[in-house]
């Protein structure tokens, strides 16, 4: 158990690029995730986002147990993301409850189907929370991405995403679609608005 990954360290082309845009090629991950929809300052994207570290943080402290996954290493526990979209599209993105979204954290390599049905049994047990039933365990690629970190309040993303369109319109590349990904850097419980670092990130591919 000599290997210890920290994702700031190992993995900083994923989670710290810089604050201007830059297009990155994302191999496939795999994450435990949630799809839900609607407001995310309402109650149920908050027992979500409990259920997934609570299941996260089983599997990272699966060492002290009796049974520990073969192959395991000693890791950071990976940030919280999102994938976002919009039920309907002829109405605004400020509008919070037209929300669609998966969110999700990543998982470490030794993680299989077998333990993560494993853990997520114990954790239903020790920490029962009704969003673990809707928990997920699946590979997802971004593939070719254009991303930045965004500093600031969530509600001033759209400037970072006009750069964001910008640089690619300049570099011949387009978006693939309005879905984005966010990973949450910072506990926006903990953090001033104007502080906070989350890292914007969609799909595109070159212009022929």
């Amino acid at each position: 158990m000599n290997k210890k990954i920290d994702y700031k360290k190992d993995y900083k082309e994923i989670y710290l690029p810089k604050t201007k845009p830059e297009i990155i090629d994302v191999p496939p991950m795999w994450f435990i995730t949630f799809s839900g929809s609607g407001d995310p300052n309402q109650g149920e994207f908050g027992q979500a986002v409990e259920a997934l570290y609570s299941l996260s943080y089983a599997v990272r402290m699966s060492y002290k147990s009796e049974n520990v996954p073969e192959g395991y290493y000693q890791y950071t526990v990976f940030p919280l993301e999102g994938v976002w979209d919009l039920l309907d599209y002829t109405k605004t993105a400020t509008d919070k409850s037209n929300l669609k979204y998966t969110i999700m954290i990543r998982q470490p390599d030794f993680l299989t189907e077998h333990w993560f049905q494993y853990f997520l049994k114990q954790v239903k047990e020790k920490k029962p929370n009704p969003y673990l039933d809707g928990i997920r365990f699946e590979q997802i690629t971004d593939g070719r991405s254009c991303q930045m970190m965004h500093i600031g309040s969530f509600d001033d993303e759209p400037t970072s995403f006009r750069q964001m369109e910008a640089f690619c319109d300049a570099h011949s590349y387009i978006r693939t679609s309005k879905v984005h990904r966010e990973i949450y850097l910072s506990d926006p419980r903990k953090t001033e608005k104007d502080k906070l670092r989350t890292v914007l990130r969609y799909s595109v591919k070159a212009v022929e």
